[in-house]
C-alpha cells in the first residue's frame, strides 16, 4: 500500500539524520546463529548504574502552528508476490474487528475539548546518560516497567521504570542497532542491527541472545512483532526486502520486497495486525496482508526520507515522518487528513500522545513538539541536546521516552 503526495525531491541521507537512525553502516557481518534458550524468564532488571533524576517545570501546549492538506491517487500497485506462510501462521490473516472509534472524531467537540488540549503539559522526570555513543532506538514493554534502548554502541540497555536501575546485554551485535522492540506481553525483546541480522534477547536473564535470525543481505533497518501472534515478528532492510520470522525457527516463513527500496521500517496495525506499515525511502506502504497487496497507489508521499512511522492506537490512523514534515493518513482510505511543517526542524521522530490520541509528539533536533491535530496548534519543548532519533510511550503508564543523538534517554509525562 502506498500512499501518494505531490512532492518528488529526494533527499540524499547524511551521517547524522536519518541513515544513522534507520541503519545504513559502513560493513555488514554475519554472526553464527546461537541456539534458542530453554531458561524460563525469572528474576528483574538488576544493577544500578549512573541514572540522574531530573525534575523540571512543565511546559504548556498552546503555540501557534500551521498545516497543510494534501490526499493520495487511488491507482492500485500490487507488491511481489510472498513466499507462502507456513500452516501455524495461517491465523495471521484473520478479519477480527477492532476498536472502531473515531479519534478524530472529537474535532467536532465544542470549546472544553479544544481547551483542555492547550493545557496540555509535558514534563521531564528522568534522565539516563548509559550509552557512549548516538541512541537511536527506544521501546517500552507492554507492561510499561521496562524501557530498552540501543544504537551505535550495539548493545541493549535496560531501564527498569520501578527503581531507574540500567542493565546492558552482551555486545553480540557485530555493527550498529537500528531498532528495538518488546514482545507484546512479554519480557522478549528483538533487535535489528546494521550487521545484516535480528537478534531476540529476554530482558529478565542476564545471558546473551536467545535467537539469531539470518537471512537479510543487507543492513537491516527495522523489526517488529505482531500484536496478537506474538511469536511472530517482521523485519525489512535497505534493500526494500521484508521478511516475516516465527520464534524458534530459523528460516524466514515469509519473503517479499516493497518496489521502491531504500532504508525503511515496519510497524504492525496495533491489536489486529491485519495491515503492516512500511517506510520504504520517501513512500509509506499499507500491506493488507490477507490479500499481499498494498492498498493504495505508489507515490511519493514526502519531499525526503520517512524516518519514522507509527499508529495510533486504534489502528484507523498513521503517521508518517520526514525531515521537512509529519502527515497523518487514514489507513481506510489512504488520505492525507493532516500535516505539520518543520519550518527546518529536522523532524525524525513522532509517537501519538499516550494519553491524548488527537496529538502527536514529534521529535526534531534538540526539542520535541507537541501538535494537537484537532486545532492545529503546537508546542516547541527543548529536550536534547541532539537530534531526537526516536520516541516511545507506555499506554498503560502514560510515560513518554526519547532517545537522542546526544546519547541521552530521557523519561517524560
Amino acid at each position: 500500500i502506498i500512499l501518494d503526495t505531490q512532492n518528488s525531491r529526494k533527499r540524499k541521507p547524511t551521517s547524522s539524520g536519518a541513515a544513522n537512525s534507520t541503519g545504513t553502516g559502513n560493513t555488514v557481518g554475519h554472526s553464527p546463529p546461537s541456539t534458542p534458550s530453554t531458561h524460563t524468564p525469572g528474576g528483574g532488571i538488576p544493577v544500578a548504574s549512573n541514572v540522574n533524576i531530573a525534575q523540571k517545570s512543565s511546559m504548556v501546549c498552546g503555540a501557534d502552528g500551521t498545516s497543510g492538506f494534501a490526499s493520495s491517487s487511488n491507482q492500485m500497485d500490487n507488491l511481489d508476490s510472498f513466499v507462502d506462510f507456513e500452516d501455524n501462521v495461517d491465523s495471521f490473516l484473520s478479519n477480527d474487528d477492532g476498536d472502531g472509534r473515531d479519534i478524530f472524531a472529537a474535532l467536532k467537540k465544542g470549546p472544553s475539548e479544544q481547551e483542555s488540549l492547550k493545557s496540555l503539559s509535558l514534563s521531564e522526570v528522568a534522565n539516563n546518560r548509559a550509552s557512549n555513543n548516538k541512541v537511536v532506538c527506544c521501546h517500552f514493554s507492554t507492561d510499561g516497567k521496562l524501557l530498552a534502548s540501543a544504537g551505535h554502541e550495539k548493545k541493549v540497555f535496560l531501564w527498569n521504570m520501578d527503581n531507574f536501575s540500567m542493565d546492558t546485554k552482551p555486545e553480540e551485535h557485530t555493527n550498529f542497532i537500528t531498532d528495538i522492540r518488546f514482545r507484546p506481553n512479554s519480557t522478549q525483546l528483538a533487535t535489528s542491527s546494521s550487521d545484516g541480522t535480528v537478534r531476540l534477547w529476554n530482558a529478565a536473564e542476564r545471558n546473551g541472545a536467545l535467537q539469531n535470525f539470518l537471512g537479510h543481505s543487507s543492513h537491516v533497518t527495522s523489526v517488529d512483532f505482531h500484536p496478537k501472534l506474538t511469536e511472530i515478528l517482521c523485519s525489512c532492510d535497505d534493500n526494500g526486502e521484508i521478511r516475516f520470522w516465527t520464534v524458534g525457527q530459523n528460516a524466514a516463513s515469509r519473503v517479499s520486497r516493497v518496489k521502491q527500496g531504500g532504508t525503511g521500517r515496519v510497524r504492525f496495525q496495533p491489536r489486529i495486525g491485519k495491515l503492516l506499515a512500511v517506510a520504504a525511502g520517501n513512500t509509506v506502504n499499507i500491506i493488507d496482508i490477507d490479500t499481499d497487496t498494498s492498498l493504495h497507489s505508489q507515490a511519493k508521499v514526502h519531499s525526503g526520507e520517512v524516518n519514522c512511522i507509527c499508529w495510533d492506537e486504534t489502528g484507523e490512523y498513521l503517521a508518517s515522518a520526514s525531515q521537512d514534515s509529519v502527515k497523518v493518513w487514514s489507513a481506510a482510505s489512504g488520505q492525507c487528513i493532516h500535516e505539520l511543517r518543520s519550518h527546518g526542524n529536522q523532524y525524525q521522530s513522532c509517537i501519538f500522545h499516550p494519553r491524548y490520541p488527537k496529538v502527536l509528539i514529534v521529535g526534531g533536533y534538540q526539542t520535541v513538539e507537541l501538535w494537537s491535530v484537532a486545532d492545529n496548534q503546537r508546542n516547541v519543548v527543548p529536550a536534547h541536546e541532539g537530534l531526537i532519533a526516536a520516541l516511545a510511550h507506555s499506554p498503560l503508564t502514560g510515560s513518554i521516552a526519547s532517545a537522542s543523538h546526544d546519547r541521552w534517554v530521557k523519561l517524560w509525562k
